[in-house]
């Protein structure tokens, strides 16, 4: 195995990770991080969980409270998020023995990282939308031949 300078390694490093390239392992985390219901649990993880008695931004939430949070999630999708978002090292997932059980979803650091970027583009897209159904109504109401 050949030794690599400094420059030859930072050379390789950002070929191996360039999302422009159709083998990148980034194109699958870009894939993940637009997906709604991700952008939304980060979003709503960032913001705190009000009902546990912690509304600190980034506190802990019950599953309970994202689901009723995240209006059309389905309990399926939001599982299947939680637990993808869980693997990725986003968030943990922290089980409690009481009766019932409760389980809590926050946010770890790289999850954090993340969940600013996440609440921006959910931002955006709020102050956004009037603009955006303006020109699609301008769009769909031109005569194209």
């Amino acid at each position: 195995m050949p030794t690599m300078t400094a420059a030859e390694r930072r050379a390789h490093e950002k070929r191996e990770y360039d999302a422009f390239l159709a083998g990148c392992p980034s194109r699958l985390l870009l894939d993940r991080v637009s997906d709604k219901w991700v952008a939304l649990v980060l979003a709503a993880l960032g913001e705190g969980g009000p009902r546990t008695g912690d509304a600190r931004p980034g506190a802990p939430m019950r599953y309970s409270e994202l689901a009723r949070r995240l209006a059309g999630v389905s309990q399926k999708m939001l599982t299947q998020t939680l637990r993808t978002l869980e693997r990725d090292g986003l968030l943990t997932r922290t089980v409690t023995p009481t009766v019932p059980v409760t389980v809590t979803y926050e946010l770890t650091g790289l999850g954090h990282s993340l969940q600013g970027l996440m609440r921006e583009v959910k931002t955006w897209a709020e102050r956004h939308m009037d603009e955006v159904l303006a020109n699609q109504q301008e769009y769909d109401s031109r005569d194209v031949r």
